[in-house]
Formats: C-alpha cells, sequence, structure tokens
C-alpha cells in the first residue's frame, strides 16, 4: 500500500512502513501528509499490531527538507508553523497505541533523528550516523529534538551533540541509550524483523496499548498519579479476554494465544 512518499507492506502482523522521498529521505509537507495517512489506516487496521520505520535506500532520513525551510525565511509565522506541523504528526507517533520502532538503516540526521526520538524503540546499523546539525544552518531542531533529545540521554551530553553538531555512530548511539541496539548492517532487517514479529506475535495488542499509555502518560505525572494509572490500566485489563487466557496459559504451562480482546 503506497502514501504519499510512503510505502506499508504488512506481513506477520507487522506494518513495514518505508519512507520514500529520493536521494536521502529529507522530510517536508508532503512526507508528513504521507506519515499521517499511513498512521491513520495502521490504527484502524486489526491486522497491524506493531511498526517497523526505515528509509529507502542507504538513508533512514538525512533531515528536513532545507529547500522548504528555505521558503519560510523572513516569516516568523510560517516558520513556527512549518515546525508544528512535524511536531504534531512525531507526537503522534510518541502517543501511538501501537509499538513504532525506528530501524535506523544509514544517516539519522536532524528531522529524521527527531523522528527517531519519537519513536518507541530503535535500532540501529553500527555504522549509523545519528546528530542533530540544524546549528551549522544557523537554526534549531524544530521537531522537539531540544525537548526528546536531553530528556532521553541528559542535558550535558545533548547539548554537547547540539552545540557542537557532532554525530555518532550506532555503537555510541547504544552506549549513550539513544539506541536500544546497534548491529551489523547486514543484520539490521532480521533483527528488526525479530523484535517486531516478538512484539506482534505473542504479546496481547490490549496489554501493548496499555503498556505504552502507562510509560507515556506517567512519566508526565508525579510518581504516586502515574502508580494510580498504572493500577487502574492493570485493573482494566482484568476485564479482557487476553489476561485470562495469559493466565491460563501460564498455569497450563503452554503458549498463549492472544485475540487481542
Amino acid at each position: 500500500m503506497k502514501f504519499t512518499h510512503v510505502d506499508l507492506r504488512v506481513e506477520n502482523r507487522v506494518g513495514y512502513v518505508t519512507i520514500y522521498r529520493p536521494p536521502v529521505n529529507a522530510l517536508n509537507s508532503e512526507v508528513f501528509v504521507g506519515l499521517s495517512a499511513c498512521l491513520d489506516y495502521v490504527e484502524a487496521s486489526e491486522q497491524i499490531k506493531v511498526v517497523a520505520l526505515t528509509g529507502a535506500g542507504r538513508f533512514f532520513v538525512a533531515g528536513a527538507d532545507v529547500k522548504e525551510l528555505a521558503q519560510a525565511f523572513g516569516d516568523e509565522k510560517k516558520g513556527a508553523q512549518l515546525a508544528t506541523v512535524g511536531q504534531k504528526v512525531f507526537d503522534r507517533i510518541e502517543r501511538f497505541s501501537k509499538p513504532v520502532i525506528a530501524v535506523i538503516n544509514g544517516p539519522c540526521l536532524g528531522g529524521g533523528l527527531e523522528l527517531a526520538l519519537s519513536c518507541h524503540l530503535r535500532l540501529a546499523t553500527e555504522q549509523a550516523a545519528l546528530g542533530l546539525p540544524e546549528l551549522t544552518l544557523g537554526l534549531i531542531p524544530g521537531f522537539a529534538g531540544t525537548q526528546r533529545l536531553p530528556r532521553m540521554i541528559g542535558k550535558a551530553k545533548a547539548l554537547e551533540l547540539l552545540l557542537m553538531g557532532h554525530h555518532v555512530n550506532g555503537l555510541e548511539a547504544e552506549r549513550l541509550g539513544l539506541v536500544n541496539l546497534a548491529v551489523p548492517n547486514e543484520t539490521l532487517s532480521q533483527t528488526a524483523k525479530k523484535w517486531s514479529e516478538n512484539i506482534a506475535l505473542e504479546k496481547s495488542g490490549r496489554a501493548l496499548s496499555a503498556a505504552l499509555q502507562a510509560v507515556h502518560d506517567g512519566l508526565r505525572l508525579p510518581l504516586q498519579e502515574g502508580q494510580a494509572l498504572e493500577a487502574e490500566l492493570f485493573g482494566q485489563l482484568f476485564c479482557t479476554e487476553d489476561a485470562r487466557e495469559g493466565v491460563s496459559a501460564f498455569l497450563e504451562k503452554r503458549k498463549a494465544v492472544f485475540k487481542d480482546r
């Protein structure tokens, strides 16, 4: 299935989403339209439980489309609107009810890293370059990179990457906690498939959604309120067929067969 600059393939309950905008998959307004439409489809599909998001060719996403950005120069309101469009799409990914895995197959810079930061999990090749080089253009990240990066890897290291414009490879990104795992290029696709199918085929869709909500919303609450949210979601799952099946399967020493109900 094709959307604007975005392709979707479904296999074993996994939605493989590929951004396709040669030569470097730069983000522009059309890509955001395509991503939004693809997310609409995935959210409504009962056949998709997890998303694996990557870029076509040798690049993940090399940044935002600088030519489109240049058209807003001299117009403060238009510049802010460009940032807001990207932020809304990435916020939706972060709040998405189904897990989204960024499969970083190559350069992941600027808006590309901001996209990856909004995903729930990140896999990368050992040679991938990750960074936020916007200051070299006289700009700052506009798609929430200044907000998500320090929350993920800490203020000091985030400021180093921002102010120095440094790139890190996949191995260093893993050490920093910027990606979950860095692997050789030749094993990235297989690793992404393994991770995605583990989630899609062995976990309850209701439990996945509840876990994402508990973590995302809980981090924005004081600890006690977060615990109360967790207890509420925990209780809700007691009324699902999947929880009954999961507990029964454990007691009967068999593999659970979840129906996402």
